[in-house]
């Protein structure tokens, strides 16, 4: 069973077949920078109930380029889950199963370098829907935030003096209000896929002077 919710990251991704070139430089790049609302953090008992995404070339991100889908979720929305993002069964009465949202995620991310903020979490998910409906996995090369600031707390101080002092907590809407990024009260998968953006932007403006030039050096230090 744990396999099956493998994270992409343990299977082997082609990215010449993926459109990308691990040459490719950082700020030169598409990305898709990805976020799931769920029925709960079980990913046995739960399952998506909402997808948002915003592209990226580089550090710009492209505000007219984004993708928001709410889904009629597999499992019953839990009460918990509905306080944290709102959604409530009246708002996903009638709506889409998962599938047709899962084919406009990938065709939206064709070509990019997915991005989200402790990835692994929604890749469980996403990879359980695709191997369920269609026997494959997410087929994009990810990188993880969360991870690349880990990285960099290692390895730069001036990063973290530039914003006096690196963050400890590191939930996204904390890193965010610490690195200068305002966060609304609205709090749903597509608001928080531009949050996410604006905290990648502060890592790729200084990736390039530590040495991570490339794609391929982007998803060795952004592993989930």
């Amino acid at each position: 069973m744990n396999d099956m919710f493998g994270l992409l990251t343990r299977n082997s991704v082609d990215l010449t077949a993926c459109g990308i070139d691990e040459k490719t430089l950082i700020t030169e790049c598409r990305y898709v920078v990805l976020d799931t609302e769920l029925t709960g953090l079980e990913v046995k008992k739960d399952s998506i109930v909402s997808i948002g995404a915003v592209a990226m070339t580089g550090g710009s991100i492209h505000l007219g380029e984004t993708l928001y889908r709410l889904v009629s979720p597999e499992t019953e929305l839990r009460g918990e889950s509905v306080v944290v993002h709102g959604i409530t069964p009246s708002d996903v009465a009638g709506k889409p199963t998962v599938g047709p949202a899962l084919d406009a995620l990938l065709a939206f991310c064709e070509g990019a370098v997915v991005v989200g903020h402790f990835l692994s979490l929604d890749l469980k998910f996403l990879n359980k829907e695709l191997k369920r409906l269609d026997d494959r996995l997410f087929p994009c090369p990810v990188a993880d935030t969360f991870r690349i600031h880990e990285w960099i707390r290692e390895h730069d101080v001036t990063f973290g003096a530039h914003y006096k002092g690196m963050v400890q907590d590191t939930d996204l809407f904390t890193m965010a209000k610490k690195y200068h990024i305002q966060v609304s009260a609205a709090h749903n998968a597509l608001m928080d896929a531009f949050v996410t953006a604006q905290l990648f932007q502060r890592f790729l403006s200084f990736l390039p002077g530590l040495g991570v030039r490339t794609v391929k050096d982007l998803l060795r230090i952004g592993k989930p």
